[in-house]
């Protein structure tokens, strides 16, 4: 081989190795470029799914945050203060330091570390002062620093306390709460529900739940119905109100609220109202209650004996205007002069007992005399009572008639009387009392004055003053005296019992005195 071969032999050689060469590393460039786009890509991705969780406020608005903040924000309670939003859910997590964010403005950093939440998530706090009214809060998960998990275990911790929260409350609840299929089956029930199914069964409980009450049906149409029902406990017989709310097509959730006080409220309630009628119907006072729009709702059979209203117009529930119209047909109210008063009367009658109490008496044509009360009762009903007074006013006119009679008497006798009460008060005087001494005071004391500045002073009447005052108890019962005119007058005191003492006054008869006065005494000793 020449020399010229040779070196075209070494330089294909060589280009060929060059080549080999230069493709491995064309090779493990691209290859490198590939997997350094793959890492950009997932770290890329990861860092727009894992932000940190960080707000921005400013002067307590909120200004600026991160996706993952934003929807804890979003689903924090209804507080207009959004820095108030905020410190409502961060208050309970850091309970022992949350005061010292009220330190930041002095401090520029706060950093809190708060308790272990209800799931796997702990949280810290990063409170920082930017400037004066800037603040940035930042959250994380300490046990998640650098997993890049931060995220996650956030809206993880919200969603355990949210459910945790949910599962404390239904099965704490006293109400029996259960889900149920098309076909009636419990598919789930709560704590309550699980511990009553406990008792029924007397062991254990299987799968599937048995049903304790009758639920309400659906009603097409609504997504609730509702109705009562009662459970057998061991002869024990306790009631529900069970409500039926219709989740979708297959599903159906049940509410069952203890309605035992309901039932004894009622019961007693029913007691009560039986006990009232059988009271209404032993009273003589007929009684008609009507409510607010004056439709008679109870009325007791003194009613209709004393007014005579059928008892089928009655049971109708007609309005008090209709009733009073048939009281007129059948004479049973006051005759009036003409219809329009008359309804112009019992318009201001239903008013008067709707505001107040209101009595009125009803001379009946048929001789009785009636009294009707008004009474207004609560939730704008109004009652009304009517007692026959016949006999009432019957006696009460006898009575008047009697003490007209007596007092027509007593102006007849010619002697001048008058008695005091026990309270030294003047009870009466006669006529001739009257035109003897004129109308009188109305005490003892005082009538003893005007007798005495009258003219009446001396032994006569120093002793009518003794007897009437009871000082002396042998004073004499009778004596004569001066008279307003000058004249001598004989009086007489006599107990007509109770403390009542009648005093009477005549004419002086010198031959029937009972100590004769000798005729040479000067009149003034008399008295």
């Amino acid at each position: 081989m020449d020399f010229h071969s040779f070196c075209v032999a070494i330089i294909a050689i060589l280009s060929g190795a060059l080549s080999l060469v230069l493709a491995i590393l064309g090779m493990r460039i691209w290859d490198d470029r590939r997997k350094g786009t793959r890492r950009r890509r997932s770290s890329d991705g990861l860092d727009g799914a894992l932000r940190p969780m960080v707000f921005l406020f400013n002067d307590g608005r909120l200004i600026d945050a991160t996706p993952p903040a934003r929807n804890l924000f979003d689903r924090l309670g209804a507080v207009d203060h959004e820095w108030g939003r905020l410190m409502q859910w961060i208050g309970p997590r850091f309970p022992d330091d949350i005061g010292r964010l009220d330190q930041l403005p002095r401090l520029g950093r706060v950093e809190l570390v708060g308790h272990s939440g209800n799931g796997s998530a702990s949280l810290r706090l990063l409170a920082e002062q930017i400037d004066q009214a800037l603040v940035r809060i930042t959250l994380t998960d300490p046990q998640a620093d650098g997993a890049g998990i931060v995220v996650d275990s956030m809206s993880l911790q919200a969603m355990e306390e949210e459910l945790d929260l949910l599962r404390r409350a239904l099965d704490q609840t006293p109400m029996l709460v259960w889900r149920q299929d098309r076909q009636h089956g419990v598919t789930w029930a709560n704590a309550a529900y699980l511990r009553q199914a406990e008792a029924l069964s007397d062991g254990e409980v299987t799968w599937p739940l048995p049903r304790l009450l009758e639920p309400p049906q659906a009603v097409p149409g609504a997504s609730t119905s509702s109705k009562r029902a009662a459970l057998n406990d061991n002869g024990n017989v306790r009631w529900y109100d069970c409500h039926n709310h219709q989740i979708d097509p297959d599903q159906s959730m049940m509410f069952a609220l203890p309605a035992d006080a309901a039932i004894r409220a009622e019961r007693s309630l029913r007691e009560f109202v039986q006990t009232l009628t059988k009271t209404f119907a032993d009273l003589p006072t007929g009684l008609a209650i009507f409510d607010r729009e004056r439709h008679l709702q109870l009325f007791n059979p003194a009613l209709i004996d004393l007014t005579g209203l059928p008892t089928g117009f009655l049971t109708a529930r007609p309005t008090l205007f209709d009733l009073l119209d048939k009281l007129r047909e059948l004479r049973m109210v006051p005759e009036p002069k003409d219809y329009r008063s008359w309804r112009q009367q019992m318009y201001h009658l239903e008013s008067a007992a709707a505001t107040g109490r209101h009595v009125e008496t009803w001379s009946l044509p048929g001789g009785q005399t009636y009294r009707v009360t008004g009474r207004p009762h609560p939730d704008g009903a109004v009652a009304f009572l009517i007692e026959d007074i016949t006999s009432e006013i019957s006696l009460t006119r006898k009575f008047r008639a009697d003490l007209s009679l007596g007092n027509t008497v007593l102006d007849a006798i010619d002697d001048a009387l008058v008695v005091f009460a026990p309270g030294d008060q003047v009870a009466l005087t006669n006529q001739a009392y009257r035109n003897l001494w004129g109308e009188g005071t109305p005490t003892k004391a005082d009538m003893l004055a005007d007798w005495q500045a009258r003219g009446s002073d001396g032994p006569g009447f120093a002793a009518l003053r003794a007897r009437l005052s009871g000082e002396n108890g042998d004073a004499r019962r009778d004596g004569i005296m001066t008279g307003p005119d000058g004249n001598l007058l004989s009086w007489t005191v006599n107990h007509l019992g109770l403390g009542r003492q009648m005093i009477s006054f005549r004419s002086a008869d010198m031959n029937h005195l009972s100590e004769p006065v000798q005729s040479s005494a000067p009149l003034a000793d008399v008295g």
